[in-house]
């Protein structure tokens, strides 16, 4: 069985502590995803030491992308830039988002920038919420496929956002909401998965952005300190990372 190809476009530097003991956001992810292989279960499908081929492309900062012959999937990441600027790089990943969904063999994951590009890519506006920030472990409730996708009837999910896809694209089958973002998931067959929220972010990683945003100014004590309390609850990003699996070996 030939190695599942994922090529993870890191679309932000993590806060030091992270960076370092991950090595950027590709480390970040090839954890999650090594962790999902094992609790899949499948090695016949998808051996968990051997059929993860990862690689990591620093997209912000170099101009190399991958070759879509030389991959399965693409994954894009989180990322504290906003999605709807109209930054050179900003520009050059929407339209190399374009190009994967032109096509029907490579599947693309998306998580809350990552999200919001595929969002922008398939026309729909991106932007702020009027709803301010969604931080931390919070509930999402799915739709009927969702439910069949990630076998739960709710999930918890990390969250770090206040930019949101305003509305689902034509043709796009919706995964789930929050009380304070309606378009939480999207998913298009053999084609892509995309969720808001972070199912990558352990309570570690949560916490130091939180720490490091409140000392900034972007929270306030409030804000930081109920954040904080939900840091550290046990979250479905296990389940989220299997269901991405699933998607990219289903036939």
């Amino acid at each position: 069985m030939p190695p599942l190809r994922i090529a993870i476009l890191e679309c932000d530097t993590p806060p030091d502590t992270t960076n370092r003991r991950y090595n950027g956001y590709g480390g970040v992810f090839r954890k999650l995803l090594t962790a999902s292989a094992k609790a899949l279960s499948q090695p016949e499908r998808l051996d968990p030491d051997s059929g993860l081929e990862i690689t990591a492309w620093d997209i912000v900062n170099g101009e190399a992308y991958p070759k879509l012959e030389d991959i399965d999937a693409v994954l894009l990441t989180g990322s504290k830039h906003n999605s709807f600027d109209d930054s050179p790089w900003i520009l050059r990943l929407v339209e190399f988002t374009q190009q994967v969904l032109a096509q029907d063999r490579v599947r693309l994951l998306g998580i809350c920038f990552g999200h919001q590009i595929v969002g922008r890519a398939l026309g729909a506006g991106v932007g702020r919420s009027d709803q301010g920030w969604e931080v931390a472990v919070c509930e999402m409730d799915l739709t009927d496929k969702g439910k069949e996708l990630f076998g739960r009837d709710k999930i918890l999910i990390q969250q770090m956002h206040r930019d949101i896809v305003f509305t689902y694209p034509p043709d796009v089958t919706p995964l789930g909401s929050s009380p304070r973002c309606a378009v939480q998931g999207m998913y298009a067959p053999r084609r892509f998965i995309t969720v808001q929220g972070h199912p990558e972010f352990t309570g570690d990683i949560m916490t130091e952005i939180i720490g490091l945003r409140a000392k900034l100014g972007v929270f306030d004590e409030d804000q930081a300190r109920d954040a904080l309390g939900r840091a550290d609850i046990d979250h479905d990003g296990i389940v989220i990372g299997t269901t991405f699996l699933k998607f990219l070996l289903e036939e």
